[in-house]
């Protein structure tokens, strides 16, 4: 359920839907559709997602289809979000405060190395260079 709260509410003009719904306590599909410039079966589309998750609900009177908001998916959003917002906060606070505290040295000085004058540093290790083996040429094309 919560998936599908999340998906209908990832369209802004599904979240304008709901924003006209919550100032009202329901509105005809017409009346909910007239400030939208799309067409009438565009926003009755929305409105299908909306209602498969829960977010609205349709009551048809004659030929009128009146939609009102429903909270209870959203409030299981909110419940779900309010648990990950207090982890964050939480984690948050403690970073704060592991950095405001005065726990770190002064940068000390590093020693600087010594000049080599462009020479290379000597290493008791010998070296040994690995040579790539080239693999077979492949085959030509004929014009």
């Amino acid at each position: 359920m919560l998936d599908r709260t999340f998906a209908a509410l990832a369209d802004p003009t599904r979240r304008a839907l709901l924003a006209r719904l919550a100032s009202t306590d329901a509105l005809a599909v017409s009346d909910l559709a007239a400030p939208f410039a799309m067409s009438l079966p565009a926003v009755m589309k929305h409105l299908d997602v909306l209602s498969d998750a829960g977010l609205v609900a349709r009551e048809k009177t004659g030929r009128v289809v009146a939609c009102r908001i429903t909270a209870h998916p959203m409030e299981q959003a909110m419940h779900w979000l309010s648990h990950y917002r207090r982890f964050w906060s939480d984690n948050l606070d403690s970073l704060v405060a592991f950095v405001e505290q005065d726990q770190w040295p002064d940068t000390p000085t590093l020693p600087q190395p010594a000049s080599t004058s462009g020479q290379a540093s000597r290493s008791p290790a010998a070296s040994t260079q690995v040579r790539k083996k080239s693999t077979r040429r492949g085959p030509t094309r004929k014009s």
